[in-house]
């Protein structure tokens, strides 16, 4: 039987332990109660800083046309423009009367016989149709890229291919094969958004460390509970930073999908009002593109903070 250590022989508290103790308890309680600020100023002033910005465009944007440097045609009014998006969202009824005193009345739905808001659903709708398909073939086909060796072997050239190709280069072949209907426009943005989806798994499921996988291993976990369990928490954060790489590239393709038989839609209005010379319709479909892919992308970011509150915080 073995006698106690001398006190002598037991480890001596750090000097000052006790004082830095102290401190973090009474930070923590004025913390409580008064709530720490700072995040809270960090994020007000980078509303404000958001703010002026936009303030300082449109400020600039009024002064350019108020000096009449350019024409209308190139430049139009940012009070064109308002005019533009309140007859877009408006029906206008007139009622006229005929030779043979008949009444006729004349219905005008919006923009192109279509209400703004209905430009913009028929888009997001197809950019959502063409981005389920790429999520659900996407994730699929880059795991099997990561965790297949003959199927990465043959198949990771033609991906490599498809993302170097611009939507233009096949949107021709798409129509000649699907029509020019909205199956040809879902399927250009499909192919937009799934090369970066699967890419992003790939790189998520090449960085997991070895020895993970080989614990994994010498737990005796199956390739799937390995693909479950690991390599999907794993690859997430990834897959969220392709999805958004996507989610762009379907924006930035959506005016090249509805250049045929594209209305209603916010791509086809556009490109319908440029062949037109509407520049003031133009810019508004513009702004409605960007603040959509804006709110697209900031609600992915809030997403992931759900699914990853752990991320960056390492």
């Amino acid at each position: 039987m073995t006698s106690p250590a001398p006190l002598a022989d037991l480890p001596l508290p750090l000097p000052g332990d006790d004082d830095r103790r102290r401190v973090a308890a009474r930070r923590s309680k004025a913390l409580q109660i008064t709530g720490d600020q700072s995040g809270d100023g960090r994020r007000g002033r980078r509303i404000a800083l958001r703010l002026l910005s936009l303030l300082a465009f449109f400020a600039l944007w009024w002064g350019l046309t108020r000096a009449g440097i350019w024409d209308e045609l190139f430049i139009p009014r940012p009070g064109a423009v308002w005019e533009r998006f309140l007859e877009s969202i408006r029906t206008k009824t007139t009622t006229t009367t005929t030779s043979a005193g008949m009444e006729i009345v004349i219905e005008k739905r919006g923009l192109r016989d279509a209400l703004l808001w209905e430009h913009w659903w028929a888009t997001v709708q197809r950019i959502l149709w063409g981005l389920l398909w790429a999520v659900l073939v996407g994730v699929p086909l880059g795991l099997l890229l990561t965790t297949v060796n003959w199927f990465r072997v043959v198949f990771e050239p033609w991906i490599d291919f498809l993302r170097s190709l611009p939507p233009l280069a096949y949107f021709s072949l798409l129509i000649i094969w699907f029509g020019i209907g909205d199956t040809s426009k879902i399927w250009l943005l499909f192919l937009a958004g799934v090369a970066p989806i699967t890419l992003s798994i790939v790189s998520g499921a090449r960085s997991i460390p070895r020895d993970r996988l080989l614990a994994a291993q010498a737990l005796g976990a199956s390739r799937l509970q390995t693909i479950r369990h690991l390599v999907l928490p794993s690859v997430l954060p990834d897959f969220f930073n392709g999805f958004r790489l996507a989610v762009g590239f379907a924006w930035t393709t959506i005016v090249a999908a509805e250049t045929t038989a594209g209305l209603p839609g916010i791509g086809g209005l556009a490109w319908v009002s440029k062949k037109t010379g509407q520049s003031d319709i133009v810019i508004l479909c513009i702004i409605v593109i960007g603040v959509t892919a804006v709110l697209f992308d900031y609600g992915i970011k809030v997403l992931e903070r759900r699914l990853l509150p752990w991320r960056g915080r390492g």
